[in-house]
């Protein structure tokens, strides 16, 4: 239950709804989160890592990256729930839309 608290507190902010939003689609770095949603290092990076300690994300490296997926297994049996939920919701808002199509234009810069 505590995880489940914990998420629901991580997601109670627009930017990390939005943060999720793109990350259901598909794995990013920050600066490609930074792109898609139109936000500083500062704040993509404090976002992310509010969803990564509520168990939300996980995150891999390769080379000079750090990039942020949506960790499914991570609020036992719950995620998938949520997830699915935040998904419906998702599909009819037009900001999350821009998001989503501004991140088909993102790149991965240097960081």
């Amino acid at each position: 239950m505590r995880e489940l608290v914990r998420a629901c507190k991580a997601i109670s902010a627009e930017t990390r709804l939005r943060i999720l939003n793109i990350l259901m689609v598909r794995e990013s770095s920050v600066s490609e989160v930074m792109q898609a949603l139109q936000i500083s290092q500062t704040r993509a990076s404090r976002n992310l890592g509010a969803l990564y300690d509520a168990g939300l994300l996980d995150l891999r490296r390769e080379g000079a990256w750090v990039l942020y997926s949506v960790d499914s297994d991570g609020l036992d049996g719950h995620s998938e729930e949520l997830l699915s939920a935040l998904r419906s919701m998702m599909k009819s808002d037009r900001m999350a839309q821009k998001d989503v199509s501004r991140l088909s234009q993102a790149k991965r810069l240097a960081q």
